[in-house]
């Protein structure tokens, strides 16, 4: 596992590419290097199987550009977050010395979501303590930026992912066994209804006129951005 200046968790399969894909996408054509790490093998879900999950997973993470894909076992359906989850981030942050970490946002209807985000957090503070030892060295990401996914919140900033947008869509269409298709005998699920992938799109979109471009995708964060261009920041926008 190689450093990164991104490294982005979801607590399932397909959890980065529909919130963040665009984020990822972007910033390896900017030339930064990006990690993406699944909590779960996403056992717990109606439609597909790990084995199938853990390879359409590899296929989107090639589209998207990362520069490694990791896929943990914290358990699907009862995400776990206890010590021994904490230090297994902790050593993967102090192996990988992200810049940002990206992870959903800590209060969200699905549980798995919720643990993700809070596990995430404690890790990226506690891999900063030098007396914690895990091997490696002590390291703290500059900050932990959450991705919104079923609750929607008013955003700390949004990113332009217009020139990414196609490389998300693609990168999300690698999870096929999630998605509507007529020809597939698998129960119907919230997310394989075709109202899904559109509400992805217009999710995007709506993003996207928050800042004056195509597409967006919206951040929290707990502490505000930088900005040294106050113009430049509002660029594009009409009152």
């Amino acid at each position: 596992m190689k450093e990164v200046d991104l490294l982005f968790f979801g607590a399932h399969p397909d959890d980065v590419e529909l919130s963040a894909g665009g984020m990822v996408a972007r910033a390896v054509r900017d030339g930064l290097r990006a990690g993406l790490i699944d909590l779960t093998r996403g056992e717990m879900g109606t439609r597909g199987t790990p084995a199938t999950r853990q390879k359409e997973a590899r296929a989107s993470a090639k589209i998207l550009g990362a520069t490694f894909r990791e896929q943990l076992d914290f358990g699907d359906g009862d995400l776990r977050f206890g010590r021994e989850e904490e230090l297994e981030i902790v050593a993967l942050l102090r192996r990988t010395r992200p810049k940002l970490v990206f992870a959903p946002f800590p209060d969200d209807r699905h549980p798995d979501h919720t643990r993700a985000g809070r596990l995430v957090t404690d890790a990226s503070f506690y891999s900063g303590l030098r007396a914690l030892d895990t091997g490696g060295a002590a390291h703290r990401p500059q900050t932990v930026i959450y991705y919104l996914q079923n609750y929607m919140l008013p955003p700390t900033f949004v990113a332009d992912v217009t020139d990414a947008w196609k490389t998300k869509m693609k990168a999300i269409y690698a999870f096929k066994s999630q998605w509507h298709d007529p020809k597939s005998k698998e129960p119907r699920t919230f997310i394989s209804d075709p109202a899904f992938l559109e509400m992805i799109e217009g999710r995007g979109r709506h993003f996207g006129v928050m800042i004056g471009a195509k597409y967006g995708e919206a951040f929290i964060t707990k502490q505000p951005p930088r900005v040294d261009d106050v113009i430049a920041a509002y660029g594009g926008r009409e009152v």
